[in-house]
């Protein structure tokens, strides 16, 4: 069987327009001699969908956009992921589905069994589960149809199940042929080498082929790699789609017997030498070629075509102007220098180097002024008291209006410049450097923007090597360094992986060697800032647990470790 994997990159809610995507794939598969084109789950809403799955009329239509679909198809038949209805109550009101289409009508459709609640999954919220899945007839083979979490618990892979049932197992003993998944799986770091483990040990356990298409882009805070897979019962992979973005990969699958199934398979348009052996790229490309297509998208699905953020000079804002140059080109950035009194004369001259290596537009507007006339306007109140924290978070804010104003006079999306590790501990100022629309590296930790920084200069100097060298200051008082408040980002970063990412308790932490005082005040930071964190502007998912939709912490609690 000729298939075909069409990798796309489909807006949540542009039920017309992603429509518009599956068709042409389709038709390309129709011209390659194809049987069968493979679209990623939910491609026709885009995943994933929230909310929207609560408006009877969006389901509705997604029906309709399914039905034309269904009506332009002819004798090869097209897998598309949709929200179905669920007729069976008590239950919730909608399926997340996958429909078979050809001739000209929906041939069958299967729901998905396992429903991932639990990070930035929320499907039992809105899905009712499949309670079982048979193969499916297609052109004389049996196929199995899943989607996503469905190839996610298999016993033999997985240590600690969250389920109980296996479909795809059960699909190959009911003599399903070939196992088809379509996908909307996000990434972060680690998942591609996790994802073709898996598949190879699905392949190997069912002795079936794995056909895995999976969706690219980016949606809000999520971005998925593409990474569309094909093994053979073997256990080889034969296929594979083009990483973080739209792709077509079509794939011949032959039968070999009854008792041996599997393919023989051979990759339109690559040597077979390019699928034997495929390397990944380092973890730094992948963070890079993630955070670039979750920045484009963004700034495009919501909308805008330019952004604007502020150069400090530092290493954070640098790597996020390299960030929004390389996703939206050069002509549509514009960095804003914000000196203070405060501000050195190597950041300046860091800014504008950077600047002028990217291209972008650049331009100096000191708020060293407007601070004058703020303090000199509260003099009469705050006398008495000395100069602290908040003559610092003073000048913080009138940047924020500075950029902010720009942002509304140009119709650019103002980005934020703050890493993982300072929201963390709540070392940045609300309604100061977390206003923006788009916190791009939110979650990147310190010690990975810094090997970050690294890789972009890997062939020339970009980023001045003074930024990436010199102690990280906020530069808001004389002598400033983060130092001053922080313990060395190394510590913190593990502390913050251990804890944050990996769940880890503080009595776990400090049995790993840490400093019982170091550990007890970045945990208490960490609790402390939960209110910051839930006012700050969406972030980029690029490791396992990131702050926002899958971090769910209550701000008024008193459970402390």
């Amino acid at each position: 069987m000729k298939i075909a994997l069409a990798q796309l990159n489909p807006t949540v809610g542009d039920l017309a327009g992603n429509a518009a995507k599956i068709l042409a794939a389709y038709q390309r598969g129709v011209a390659a001699e194809v049987a069968l084109v493979v679209c990623p789950e939910l491609s026709l809403t885009g995943y994933p969908p929230r909310d929207l799955l609560l408006k009877k009329l969006f389901v509705a239509q997604n029906l309709e956009a399914l039905g034309r679909l269904a009506a332009a198809t002819g004798p090869a038949g097209l897998l598309v992921g949709y929200v179905g209805e669920n007729s069976d109550r008590p239950g919730r009101p909608a399926t997340n589905s996958v429909a078979l289409l050809q001739d000209g009508k929906i041939v069958a459709t299967r729901s998905k069994t396992l429903l991932p609640t639990y990070d930035v999954f929320d499907e039992d919220r809105y899905f009712q589960p499949a309670t079982e899945n048979l193969p499916v007839e297609f052109n004389g083979q049996k196929i199995a149809l899943t989607i996503c979490e469905d190839i996610w618990n298999d016993d033999d892979f997985w240590p600690d199940r969250r389920y109980q049932r296996n479909p795809p197992v059960k699909l190959a003993a009911a003599g399903a042929e070939i196992i088809f998944n379509l996908s909307a799986s996000p990434w972060h770091v680690g998942k591609n080498q996790t994802r073709r483990e898996m598949l190879r040990s699905l392949a190997l356990k069912t002795k079936r082929p794995v056909v895995f298409c999976n969706q690219a882009g980016g949606n809000d805070e999520l971005v998925f790699d593409g990474d569309s897979l094909v093994f053979n019962a073997d256990g080889e992979m034969i296929a594979q789609g083009k990483l973080f973005e739209e792709d077509f990969i079509a794939v011949e699958l032959e039968r070999r017997s009854p008792n041996r199934l599997g393919p023989a398979a051979t990759l339109q348009g690559r040597a077979d030498s390019e699928i034997s052996a495929p390397v990944l790229p380092c973890a730094e490309e992948l963070i890079y070629r993630a955070l670039v297509l979750g920045l484009r998208d963004y700034l495009h699905k919501c909308g805008f075509q330019s952004a604007v953020l502020g150069l400090s000079g530092g290493i954070d804002s640098a790597i996020t102007a390299v960030l929004a140059a390389a996703a939206l080109g050069k002509e549509n950035v514009r960095g804003i220098s914000l000196p203070s009194q405060f501000s050195s004369q190597h950041s300046l001259d860091d800014a504008r180097v950077l600047a002028e290596r990217l291209g972008i537009h650049y331009d100096v507007v000191p708020i060293q002024p407007a601070f004058a006339t703020v303090k000199q306007t509260l003099q009469p109140l705050f006398a008495g008291r000395a100069e602290d924290t908040t003559e610092e978070n003073i000048q913080a804010r009138l940047r924020a209006v500075m950029l902010m104003a720009l942002s509304n006079k140009f119709g650019s999306l103002l980005l934020t410049t703050g890493n993982k590790s300072e929201l963390a501990v709540g070392y940045c100022t609300l309604y100061g450097d977390m206003c923006g629309g788009l916190a791009v590296i939110s979650d990147v930790p310190k010690t990975t923007i810094y090997r970050l920084a690294k890789w972009i200069n890997r062939n020339h100097e970009i980023i001045p090597t003074s930024s990436i060298t010199k102690p990280p200051s906020a530069e808001l008082r004389p002598n400033q360094t983060d130092q001053d408040s922080l313990p060395p980002y190394e510590i913190l970063d593990a502390i913050l992986d251990l804890h944050v990412v990996q769940g880890k308790s503080a009595a776990e932490i400090l049995a790993a060697g840490f400093a019982e005082v170091t550990v007890r005040r970045i945990l208490r930071l960490i609790d402390a800032n939960e209110y910051k964190r839930r006012q700050s502007a969406p972030g980029l998912k690029v490791t396992t647990k990131a702050f926002g939709a899958g971090r769910r912490i209550p701000i008024a609690q008193k459970f402390r470790e």
